[in-house]
């Protein structure tokens, strides 16, 4: 969860405050275990808090207030608790048994998520083989493991002393005998839900179903092949059954008539269809597995951990560009922290010294970069570290910037301050400057000058301050779903994104998409790296 900015003076317009004596420390501070939090970001955070509720400290004296009945223990103990996660979290050695405790509580709700769909497979103290391959389906959406999965299984047949049910062996039949179907090989997935449905009995003893009875019946109904409508009206039907009501008999399909051999067409072999798997639980493991670093040239690598988002802006502010939006599934990647500076790109061309602005330390972002040297500089990282290095496709980018909850800024709806970001603001001279924000440079900033700006997952300056090449050459979008999307390889022009010191702020939106010729280079255009994450 993201600081409201401001934060609202009147608690009932956020509920961030409630969360000073979470179990998780990370939630107290109102940071998320995905986001990577710099210590600078846990400071602030930190600090916004405790300044808010000292301005709470007042209502003490004043019982009979609304607010302060709504804020009561908080006005005595959220100073306390809020110290407690900051120093915790800044500690190298607790956070890292911190963020083990927090994998372990998420594998703990997944397992009892299975545990209902397990219960209800055993409904008649038996587990069908194609029920249990169902559930290891459904357990791997969730992000568990088979030998989890397969331990969980075991440890609940010998608890309930049930057994495991072969599938029936056909009998061998002749050659060009009719074959009658079976009633296993007739059975639609809604047929077979309604199977399972009533030997769970639920219902059936007049108890109305709880919502986690019907959310855990959803999914398996979405285990079996069915859509999540679908499964609620199935379930729909089967109480109306219980209760004694009439059913509607279901409208049948009309068939369709069968294509003969002669007029049935050649089908190329489907490509199989790229999974990703986006659940709590999977995005921790990708944590666990892919864990942070900073490779031989000081470039620090973030994780970004699998997600889906939606990809493209409809506001009034977006260009046809950034039309039609999309849901878009990004795998789990690194994305360096800061964009690259002189210091690390003279590593690799040290004449490039030679075009920096004149007040433009190593901290500064590298530009003059065209995005051809930005290649070459991947390329040499590369083949240094043994790692796969390259730019950024521009769903990769989008998603660092604005994660799930596809914001608008990376750190929010707003840009109010020059807290945030580097853009044109009263320091510049351009016509569409905007004269009520002071953003502290009038040019390049420092890479890292904005640690409020930060995106979800801890990316720093993704808006203003450079403009970023991507990979992708530029291409209108479309708007089916898709899973790690890469735009052309060779075109006319370039995407960059992100805005610069120059741009104005609608051009910082996470959503806005810029271009130019891939041999172009300026003062403000500069890039940021990927590194694949290993299988």
């Amino acid at each position: 969860m993201a600081l409201p900015n401001p934060l609202p003076d009147n608690p009932q317009r956020w509920d961030g405050w409630r969360h000073y004596n979470s179990e998780n420390l990370y939630d107290r501070l109102c940071l998320a275990f995905d986001s990577n939090p710099s210590p600078e970001q846990i400071e602030d955070n930190c600090r916004q808090l405790l300044v808010w509720w000292q301005k709470k400290l007042p209502l003490k004296n004043q019982p009979s207030n609304p607010v302060a009945q709504m804020l009561r223990a908080g006005l005595d103990e959220a100073p306390k608790y809020l110290a407690e996660a900051r120093t915790l979290l800044l500690d190298g050695d607790a956070r890292a048994r911190i963020d083990l405790d927090l994998h372990e509580r998420i594998v703990l709700v997944a397992l009892e998520e299975f545990k209902k769909l397990l219960s209800f497979a055993l409904a008649e103290n038996k587990l069908r083989e194609e029920d249990e391959q169902r559930l290891y389906q459904r357990g791997r959406s969730l992000g568990l493991g088979h030998d989890v999965m397969k331990d969980a299984i075991d440890a609940e047949l010998v608890r309930l002393g049930a057994e495991r049910v072969a599938a029936a062996v056909p009998a061998p039949v002749m050659i060009g005998a009719p074959v009658p179907p079976t009633a296993e090989a007739a059975a639609s997935p809604g047929d077979e839900f309604r199977r399972m449905l009533r030997l769970s009995k639920l219902g059936l003893d007049g108890d109305d179903m709880t919502d986690d009875q019907r959310d855990a019946l959803c999914n398996m109904g979405e285990g079996l092949g069915l859509t999540g409508g679908e499964a609620e009206d199935v379930i729909d039907e089967y109480l109306e059954e219980c209760s004694g009501a009439p059913i509607q008999p279901p409208v049948a399909a009309r068939a369709k008539p069968s294509a003969t051999a002669a007029q049935k067409p050649e089908v190329a072999p489907a490509k199989a269809a790229i999974v990703i798997n986006t659940s709590p639980l999977a995005r921790a493991e990708e944590r666990q597995k892919h864990l942070n670093f900073t490779n031989k040239a000081g470039v620090e690598m973030l994780l970004v951990t699998s997600g889906m988002f939606a990809m493209g802006s409809e506001s009034e502010d977006a260009s046809p560009h950034e039309q039609p939006v999309a849901r878009v599934t990004v795998g789990c990647f690194f994305l360096s922290r800061f964009p690259i500076t002189n210091a690390q790109f003279e590593l690799f061309d040290r004449t490039h010294a030679s075009k920096r602005a004149p007040w433009a330390n190593e901290r500064h972002p590298v530009v003059y970069i065209s995005s051809r040297e930005a290649e070459k500089f991947c390329q040499w990282l590369s083949a240094r570290e043994g790692k796969k290095y390259r730019l950024p496709t521009e769903a990769e980018w989008e998603y660092a910037a604005r994660g799930t909850e596809s914001r608008v800024f990376p750190w929010g709806e707003k840009l109010d301050s020059g807290q945030f970001a580097n853009f044109a603001d009263k320091r510049t001279a351009f016509a569409w400057r905007d004269i009520t924000i002071d953003d502290g440079h009038a040019e390049t900033a420092p890479v890292g000058s904005y640690p409020r700006g930060a995106s979800p997952f801890g990316i720093e300056d993704m808006a203003g301050n450079v403009f970023e090449w991507c990979l992708d050459f530029l291409a209108p979008y479309k708007s089916a779903e898709r899973t790690n999307p890469r735009g052309p390889s060779a075109g006319a022009q370039r995407i960059y994104r992100g805005g610069s010191w120059k741009s104005r702020a609608s051009n910082l939106r996470t959503s806005a998409r810029n271009f130019n010729v891939p041999d172009y280079s300026s003062n403000d255009v500069a890039f940021r790296i990927v590194c694949e994450c290993e299988s």
